[in-house]
């Protein structure tokens, strides 16, 4: 684990590019060969606007690195933070700590908070407003949503007391998580299931993509699925009944344009409607 969180500290901006590019790749073969569901649309179209938001994440978060690396610095120099406040620990015990926190403070809290507060609801809907969830849907953020999710993480490295290199590691390994979830594959029921007590499943989260409530409000997790068991918002929907989208946002031709997009948070806001 020490060697892998050194490796993190100073990864060449390339090889984090070819884990997205990679895990993007794989997941959209894998795809082809055992979809989830087979619905007939234009994949290459279709990826077009998610890649575009995804480019906007990357440009975003690349600029703004240097304070993740000021802030790193600051909790490590200065011993603050939950991982430097607790008694020493294996390394490997370190590292899975620090990474299961990173993951509730820097994407299970925010997502939660942005269901819940009607202004952030707006900025998060792009990302829920994809009619036909694949693996390109895992990065289909606003780029308002990226700075969210940024500060998120930013208040995390302080709170957690996280060095660089751990959270490289977790960035890392959340693309990847989520590319996997949002992919349109299906996987055995049963591993699914096994999976889903640990990790976030595909299963698990095409639940969250149903277009209504109170599924949409469910399954926030990232990495883990221990906060939304924790938590008591995970939720089960057989696969075969889940439709995505949002239904009070319902113009697909809309919903994949990118300027209409890019308009989404600042449309009225409208609650999805509750399922019977």
């Amino acid at each position: 684990m020490e060697t892998i969180l050194n490796y993190f500290e100073t990864i060449p901006p390339p090889v984090r590019a070819a884990i997205i590019v990679g895990g993007l790749t794989l997941f959209w073969v894998v795809e082809g060969i055992i979809p989830l569901k087979t619905i007939k649309y234009k994949k290459w179209k279709h990826a077009i606007p998610n890649i575009f938001f995804t480019v906007t994440t990357i440009l975003i978060n690349i600029p703004l690195a240097f304070l993740f690396v000021m802030a790193s610095n600051w909790v490590m120099t200065h011993n603050f933070g939950i991982l430097n406040w607790l008694p020493d620990m294996p390394i490997v015990l370190y590292g899975f700590l620090g990474i299961l926190l990173i993951d509730f403070i820097g994407a299970y809290l925010p997502h939660l908070i942005e269901h819940k507060v009607k202004p952030l609801w707006m900025i998060h809907l792009v990302h829920h407003s994809d009619h036909n969830v694949d693996t390109t849907t895992a990065n289909r953020h606003h780029p308002l949503e990226s700075l969210i999710r940024y500060a998120f993480t930013l208040a995390g490295i302080f709170i957690i007391g996280t060095p660089i290199g751990m959270v490289l590691l977790y960035q890392s390994l959340s693309v990847v998580a989520t590319q996997f979830n949002h992919a349109n594959i299906k996987l055995p029921k049963r591993l699914d299931s096994m999976l889903s007590y640990f990790i976030v499943s595909p299963d698990m989260h095409k639940v969250h993509h149903h277009y209504r409530l109170p599924y949409t409000d469910s399954n926030y997790g990232n990495i883990f699925s221990v906060w939304d068991r924790l938590f008591g918002t995970y939720m089960k929907l057989d696969t075969n009944n889940i439709i995505y989208g949002v239904d009070v946002f319902p113009d697909e031709k809309k919903n994949g344009n990118i300027i209409e997009l890019l308009k989404q948070p600042f449309q009225k806001y409208q609650k999805p409607t509750e399922k019977p």
